[in-house]
């Protein structure tokens, strides 16, 4: 075995109703957020009316991003990119399971990168920086809320990568 030093700075806030303190800990972020999330689960179970009350208690301007897919693609990321330069979002939200966790570090990291978020996929580029990424966790399945890895598809050349 590899000697090795692990740092993983994830703060957990686990219990009944603690979904609907999340403004409470996002506003220590900035104001404004990128709120990611899938297609409809969220809003059939009620988290979704939790969390906005929640942000728009604390007074935090929300910017929407739904349609996280179960294999989260490229080019959705590029669209969330765009979404949270052109709105200079000071942080992400993802609501859900791994993939909308996974959306979420793939924009933040890609966000504050001259170049295309695809180069840290491909091994080309490290992440020096990203944007603060905070979740609600739905479904504890993949991990993806204690790590730092993202797995992303590129629908063009039909690869999925770390």
């Amino acid at each position: 075995m590899e000697d090795f030093e692990l740092h993983i700075p994830t703060k957990i806030i686990f219990g009944k109703n603690k979904v609907q303190e999340i403004g409470k800990h996002a506003k220590k972020y900035g104001k404004k957020l990128l709120m990611i999330y899938g297609m409809r689960s969220i809003k059939k179970y009620g988290i979704y009316d939790q969390v906005i009350k929640s942000l728009k208690k604390e007074d935090l301007e929300i910017i929407e991003y739904p349609g996280a897919k179960s294999n989260p693609v490229l080019a959705h990321v590029y669209k969330g990119i765009s979404i949270a330069r052109k709105e200079d979002v000071d942080f992400i939200l993802a609501v859900g399971g791994g993939s909308a966790i996974d959306t979420a570090k793939a924009i933040a990291a890609g966000v504050l990168y001259n170049g295309d978020v695809w180069d840290f996929y491909k091994g080309t580029a490290e992440i020096e920086k990203a944007l603060p990424v905070l979740t609600v966790l739905t479904i504890p399945a993949t991990g993806s809320e204690m790590n730092g890895g993202t797995v992303i598809t590129n629908t063009k050349t039909k690869e999925k990568r770390f």
